[in-house]
């Protein structure tokens, strides 16, 4: 058994949570921040067996692709009341896969 580990962003979160469920994967979600400006994140633990990771693995990359977004951004060189748009790449997903060695559903 295998424990799958994804980190995505918050905007990908709810899609991603339905595709595995369409899917019959449950997982369970948990609030994170992280990575640049300190976005909202959510990370996801999905149990799957051995034969089932890849099947995951591809759901998460069809769900999860990475874009271009633009943001606003205070720069040192301009007064902090001006933000200027800058161009950050966001989406994708972080994904760890570990062995579970006991599971227990109470």
């Amino acid at each position: 058994m295998k424990l799958i580990i994804v980190v995505v962003e918050d905007d990908d979160a709810p899609i991603l949570i339905k595709n595995l469920a369409t899917h019959d994967y449950r997982s369970t979600k948990l609030a994170s921040t992280g990575g640049f400006l300190l976005q909202g994140n959510t990370t996801l633990l999905v149990g799957v067996e051995n034969e089932q990771v890849e099947d995951v693995l591809e759901i998460i990359r069809e769900t999860c692709k990475r874009r271009k977004k633009i943001v606003p951004h205070a720069t040192a060189e301009i007064p902090t009341t001006v933000n200027l748009p800058i161009e950050i790449e966001v989406g994708g997903a972080i994904v760890f896969v570990v062995n579970i060695v006991d599971f227990y559903r109470t």
